[in-house]
């Protein structure tokens, strides 16, 4: 099976300050794969690297090779904006745009010049049936995205990351802002939507790690100590760092 994303000895530095140091690791395609450490260790950075969110951090650059379907992805011919429409992203806060849930959904499509009514409407209907919003909210489309609560907001910011069809997903933290129903239903979500997509999120939570994640890599100060398979990770880690940490020893 040929690896969806590779990375080889990646550095970041924004500045003179080393956030990330020699980071190697390999994701399959259609697996869940989380990033676990304390706040700080640069897991959201390295996951930023996957989209190129930190080209706009002032000081930032990066030593390393991350390669994405046979790509480097910090080569010169890379489109930074077709690049984002394979690899999504959804953020630690619901960020819905102050639309209609219509618009929210198929503005990316808009973007890239899809104006065909009939098109877009499959695509909504598609994503938010997807992002399992859909039975809550096709009567009110029109409804302003930001009457809905905390956890439809998130689906919908899923939703809208599908819809202009990605091939991988990030997610930085989905459900820390959110209650633990809506938690569970992002986590219900993210294990139906493996099946067609490779998804990578930064969780502080090390119970969804493990309730959801078929990979973990454990980061301590811009290391990687480990990564395995979850259930290894969670149950026989190699590393005393990791067992440290899962044992709540430090975090």
């Amino acid at each position: 099976m040929s690896h969806k994303l590779t990375t080889q000895d990646v550095h970041v530095w924004y500045g003179s300050f080393h956030a990330l140091k020699g980071v190697t690791l390999s994701v399959k395609p259609n697996t869940v794969t989380a990033f676990i450490g304390p706040s700080g260790c640069g897991k959201s950075t390295f996951l930023r690297l996957f989209n190129r969110m930190n080209d706009y951090i002032e000081g930032f650059h990066m030593g390393g090779e991350i390669i994405i379907d046979g790509r480097n992805i910090y080569g010169k011919r890379i489109l930074v904006e077709e690049l984002r429409k394979e690899v999504g992203m959804v953020f630690q806060k619901p960020n819905p745009f102050p639309k209609s849930i219509y618009d929210n959904v198929v503005y990316g499509l808009q973007i890239q010049g899809i104006n065909d009514k009939h098109v877009l409407e499959e695509a909504c209907e598609t994503s938010l049936k997807q992002a399992a919003l859909w039975n809550e909210v096709k009567d009110n489309l029109k409804k302003s995205a930001l009457a809905l609560s905390g956890g439809q907001q998130q689906r919908l910011c899923i939703a809208r990351t599908l819809a202009v069809k990605p091939t991988m997903i990030l997610m930085d933290e989905p459900a820390s802002a959110l209650d633990p129903i809506s938690t569970a239903k992002i986590e219900e979500l993210i294990l139906e939507l493996k099946s067609q997509y490779t998804i990578v999120i930064v969780t502080h939570n090390m119970q969804q790690a493990a309730r959801i994640s078929d990979r973990t890599a454990f980061f301590y100060l811009g290391e990687l100590i480990e990564y395995d398979k979850t259930v290894n990770i969670f149950t026989n880690p190699k590393e005393e760092k990791t067992q440290s940490y899962i044992t709540g020893r430090f975090g």
